[in-house]
């Protein structure tokens, strides 16, 4: 893996967005970013409603490249820490700008869409989300050391059982503001598991950091806390203690959700908003091509949502949810996570490698974007 030193100018404001620097493509030059369907309009012919004061983004320096699919990223103090799914590696990047191996993870069984998915740092273990041979799970390691000395314990199970398949495994983790641990998981190509309860296909679950049940959760001695779900791959929080999740839809519709505490979203009976009264539409939705979308991060009260096969970082205001920019669209092709960094920059990582794209020679990337 080769670490790259050089920045490239990117202006992205209300109408142009702009890109070039020496060794990439010709630069190009678009009309304001495209703005998504919103989840209240089902005609084919409603008109999309965008932003119209979007985040500003500055400079986009690329300081990684030639990683294999990069799935998620945390940060131990200022270490930033990858998983990589079909290696089942855990890294860390260190200073001098180089790749150090902390774990390959045992357990993990990678394979279509299954691996090493989503790690979360808290206080001194890093937990990780996974696809075995038989289940997906979440391991905890104890986390010691800092900088060039981090490293990982041996994994614990903190909870196993989880449907897996080749595809739709979920697999985000996050720690809530309740601190709180949070896990999404996909309905493992059976749509009926996502509204079993006594199912853990196609749920949001809440646990203790330390595996237990919380006494609060919706349903008794259940690690469930919304249903419904067909695969969501991104949870954030907003200042408000709101919950956000993103969910790859079928044929029809990919959707962002506000996740209430028992809430049942509609799949496999409904797929993006149907106003039926059982079940919580989306706050907004996107036509496949547009999204496929995959980890989400909240920053200034911005929601930045990661799209594969849209290619293209999106940007909702959480004052108008209903509203939103697409930014990058093609440029760097698939966009698997989105991350706030220590100094306050954008982390995003692509997913070319992932077996659906077409990664270029220098695939996959950690691009550091900076905010106005």
């Amino acid at each position: 893996m080769q670490f790259l030193q050089r920045t490239c100018p990117i202006l992205l404001a209300g109408i142009l967005l702009v890109t070039g620097c020496a060794a990439d493509p010709e630069p190009t030059t678009m009309d304001t970013p495209e703005a998504s369907q919103p989840a209240s309009d089902h005609a084919e012919t409603a008109t999309p409603s965008k932003n119209p004061d979007p985040i500003e983004l500055g400079t986009v320096e690329v300081i990684a490249q030639g990683l294999t699919t990069p799935w998620s990223v945390a940060f131990a103090g200022d270490t930033p820490v990858l998983s990589e799914r079909d290696n089942a590696r855990i890294v860390a990047l260190n200073d001098e700008g180089t790749v150090r191996e902390l774990a390959v993870v045992d357990q993990a069984t990678p394979g279509g869409e299954g691996g090493l998915l989503g790690i979360v740092i808290h206080q001194d273990k890093l937990l990780a989300y996974l696809t075995t041979a038989t289940d997906n799970r979440i391991l905890s390691f104890d986390l010691s050391g800092a900088g060039e000395t981090l490293a990982l314990g041996k994994p614990e199970v903190l909870l196993d059982g989880i449907p897996a398949s080749d595809y739709h495994n979920g697999g985000r983790l996050g720690i809530g503001p309740d601190g709180m641990l949070y896990a999404t998981t996909g309905d493992a190509l059976e749509p009926s598991g996502s509204q079993d309860l006594d199912s853990l296909a196609g749920k949001i679950l809440r646990i203790t950091p330390s595996g237990d049940i919380p006494d609060d959760n919706p349903f008794e001695n259940s690690p469930v806390y919304s249903y419904g779900h067909r695969n969501p791959q991104g949870i954030a929080w907003a200042a408000d203690g709101t919950m956000y999740a993103s969910e790859f839809g079928q044929d029809d519709w990919d959707e962002l959700n506000a996740i209430e505490p028992g809430g049942n979203y509609g799949w496999p009976e409904v797929e993006g908003a149907e106003d039926q009264e059982e079940f919580i539409d989306p706050v907004q939705q996107w036509i496949p091509k547009d999204a496929s979308p995959s980890g989400i991060e909240i920053n200034d009260g911005t929601l930045l949502m990661a799209a594969l096969r849209g290619e293209r970082l999106w940007a909702i205001p959480l004052d108008d949810v209903t509203t939103s920019n697409a930014y990058f669209e093609h440029e760097y092709g698939r966009l698997r996570d989105v991350a706030t960094a220590p100094d306050g920059s954008i982390w995003v990582l692509t997913s070319n490698t992932d077996g659906n794209g077409a990664p270029t020679p220098v695939d996959d990337r950690i691009l550091r974007i900076e905010v106005q």
